[in-house]
């Protein structure tokens, strides 16, 4: 049987519309988490990046070379489809191109690219600012032209939606179908009545991205594969219960003088271990060190 490339099996998963859920991950230790729990890919989440290497808001501080650093090291750690944030491209269609260069050869699977101008924001954040359809356009158009693999995805997301309204949003993801999008994503969908219309409006799989305290209602994933989305991005969910469990846990020790693996806080020691696949490196050790 023929073993399909990564590439192809996120080509297959999103032309099934069947709403898969999509975990972000900000490192290399949350996507094995994501890859152990059997979710079938994974996201690099620009935000949770910005969040966990700088401490900083989804303002665009991360740039192409830290983007890329986290991608080369996730795609190392587990064997999952990722979808990589790419941003704006961090520029315009030329350096769209270079963008889409590299983080294929860091190891993405596919790119998510948005209508917002630099320095751009979460898209649940206010004070966005959207650039051209035209501008936006030719970003899609260069990274087709750019990949190297047929089956590297281009995403195509606008996040018009906030400042113009519902249609104009539709209206705005049509053409970067028409540009080449394997896949578009309208961000900060409002109400439910829009949600559910969406898949059947434009002609290529889409994404909902559900931010959890966002603008975009929450709705089951059984409903949402009847309705034919193809992926459910939940990109930072992990990163807020990271925080919440660090509070919780240091909070803690703050207040006892002490913490163990028996308060049931943190993951054991062995548990760790296991994670970050100790054992195998320890066999490895054994093999070609003899200790």
């Amino acid at each position: 049987m023929q073993h399909l490339s990564n590439g192809a099996k996120l080509r297959s998963i999103i032309n099934q519309r069947r709403a898969v859920l999509v975990p972000g991950a900000a490192n290399a230790l949350s996507a094995r988490v994501i890859e152990e729990l059997g979710f079938e890919v994974v996201y690099v989440s620009g935000a949770g990046i910005n969040n966990t290497f700088y401490g900083m808001p989804d303002h665009g501080f991360a740039g192409l070379a830290e983007i890329a650093q986290h991608t080369s090291a996730i795609a190392g750690s587990v064997d999952l489809p990722l979808i990589v944030d790419g941003d704006t491209g961090f520029g315009n269609a030329v350096n769209t191109y270079h963008t889409v260069r590299t983080l294929e050869r860091a190891g993405a699977n596919a790119i998510q690219l948005e209508d917002q101008a630099m320095p751009k924001r979460c898209g649940h954040f206010e004070g966005k600012e959207i650039v051209s359809t035209e501008e936006m356009v030719n970003k899609v158009k260069a990274a087709v032209d750019a990949r190297i693999s047929s089956d590297f995805l281009v995403i195509a997301r606008t996040d018009v939606v906030s400042n113009e309204g519902f249609e104009a949003g539709v209206e705005r993801a049509q053409r970067f179908i028409e540009a080449g999008a394997d896949m578009t994503f309208v961000e900060a969908v409002e109400s439910e009545a829009q949600l559910r219309a969406l898949p059947g409006l434009l002609s290529v799989p889409q994404v909902l991205n559900v931010v959890v305290g966002g603008k975009t209602p929450v709705v089951d994933q059984a409903e949402l594969s009847k309705l034919g989305f193809g992926l459910v991005l939940y990109a930072n969910t992990a990163l807020q219960a990271a925080v919440a469990g660090m509070q919780q846990a240091l909070g803690a020790l703050r207040d006892n003088g002490r913490m163990d693996e028996q308060g049931g806080m943190v993951a054991s020691f062995a548990e760790r271990q296991r994670v970050v696949r100790k054992p195998f490196f320890d066999e490895l050790d054994e093999r070609y060190t003899g200790r």
